[in-house]
């Protein structure tokens, strides 16, 4: 499976750039040496390796917990083409949620960023579109709508755009909010099937 695939390169990558610096220097998203240098390969490479235990653990986790079901969905949904889709939503991912870096830290020497962040959201909310009303547990023990984790999702990442806290909070917004439309448009039919859930979800509620 192409979630496991990416664990493993990701895990390998990590594992890697932390026992050695100079790797580390050379694969994270540096946006002053990625535009002076052209050294491109950093968009896709720095969302491999990560600053620790800790934010590879959680980021794996996550990645986990979710990639698993929308990667079985898309093969559900196109056949063995659902790799394809499955490894363009995560590939698309981690450079649209590179962007924002390299148009605001281009000239800053002292921006770096690593993670997988960005691209994990994408696939967080790919499920979020193909199941909105599934439940899911906010801080690990408050269980609520798919949908709703995903809006408290963006408006808290939305706040946190300008916080100094060393966190690519739009990263992880743009990755959400491509992560949303790239699956619709996969297969339009699925915005249809979206609302429709959730209407059936408010109208049982209200009935």
């Amino acid at each position: 499976m192409i979630t496991y695939s990416i664990m493993a390169v990701c895990v390998i990558m990590s594992i890697m750039a932390m026992n050695d610096p100079a790797k580390f220097r050379k694969w994270e998203l540096h946006p002053y040496t990625v535009m002076r240098n052209k050294e491109y390969y950093r968009i896709l490479t720095h969302a491999f390796i990560h600053a620790g235990w800790g934010h590879l653990f959680i980021n794996m986790f996550v990645f986990w917990q979710f990639g698993t079901a929308v990667e079985n969905s898309f093969l559900s949904l196109f056949g063995t083409a659902g790799y394809v889709y499955y490894a363009v939503l995560y590939i698309g991912a981690i450079a649209v949620a590179a962007l924002p870096a390299l148009k605001k830290h281009h000239d800053n020497f002292q921006y770096r960023s690593v993670g997988a962040s960005g691209a994990v959201a994408a696939v967080l909310f790919s499920y979020i579109v193909l199941y909105p009303l599934r439940e899911l547990y906010f801080f690990a023990v408050l269980p609520i709508p798919a949908i709703i984790l995903g809006v408290l999702y963006l408006f808290y990442e939305s706040r946190m755009e300008n916080a100094d806290d060393h966190i690519a909070h739009d990263a992880h917004f743009k990755g959400a909010v491509f992560g949303a439309v790239a699956t619709v448009l996969f297969k339009p039919s699925l915005a249809l099937d979206f609302f429709r859930e959730i209407w059936t979800g408010i109208t049982g509620l209200l009935g």
